[in-house]
């Protein structure tokens, strides 16, 4: 057993998972390389850490290796894939032991508006009439266990039809045979058609069911 130093921390079943996706370390391949200087697991808590925190990078502990050498990483990881790769093999075992069909079947699509900081900047947050917040809109696509597949944020005053034509095209771009998306009444009307033609997408407009919510 491994000793966590912070909640993010991978436990051991976490890093079983997580270290065979991982790519060979240069120094094993044909072409040869350095010997990494970290061990890839303290990489791997580092970004967890910074994820789980919403910390930059420069504030990651200094019990973790460098942030430099961590976004160094993560860049790399990033570009080739890795991190998609590592994703798309979680949510598969998630969606395996839930009962669902390895790949999702139907979406749901939906927003909300959020108070932002004064601290972000203006042409980042906007105010929306509907919910009389000043912030950010998040819009996202989930799965049908409520897992994340896309999302898209914009200032809240950001039209909920406007935004989904971008959340769905990269809904679209990662799940080329979903054929069903569900969502409210914001987003009925021309959107409807669009998605059919553009990207081969059924949306379903669904009502809340009457009484107490």
């Amino acid at each position: 057993m491994r000793e966590r130093r912070y909640p993010s921390d991978a436990t051991d079943a976490e890093w079983q998972l997580i270290e065979p996706l991982l790519p060979v370390p240069a120094c094993e391949t044909p072409s040869g390389g350095r010997p990494e200087k970290y061990a890839r697991r303290d990489i791997v808590d580092a970004i967890r850490y910074l994820v789980r925190t919403g910390c930059q990078w420069r504030a990651i502990p200094h019990d973790l290796p460098p942030w430099r050498t961590v976004y160094g990483f993560f860049a790399r990881w990033q570009r080739a894939g890795v991190l998609a790769r590592i994703r798309d093999t979680l949510l598969r075992a998630v969606r395996s032991a839930s009962g669902y069909c390895l790949k999702p079947v139907a979406a749901v699509i939906d927003s909300q508006s959020v108070r932002a900081a004064e601290t972000v900047v203006k042409s980042s947050r906007g105010w929306d009439q509907a919910k009389k917040v000043n912030g950010v809109k998040y819009s996202v696509a989930v799965d049908l266990g409520g897992m994340l597949l896309a999302a898209v944020v914009t200032p809240a005053y950001v039209q909920d039809r406007d935004i989904a034509r971008v959340l769905l095209t990269r809904l679209r771009a990662e799940h080329p045979v979903l054929p069903t998306i569900w969502a409210d009444g914001a987003y009925r009307g021309a959107l409807v058609a669009w998605a059919a033609k553009a990207l081969d997408f059924d949306i379903q407009i669904v009502s809340r069911p009457p009484g107490p919510q």
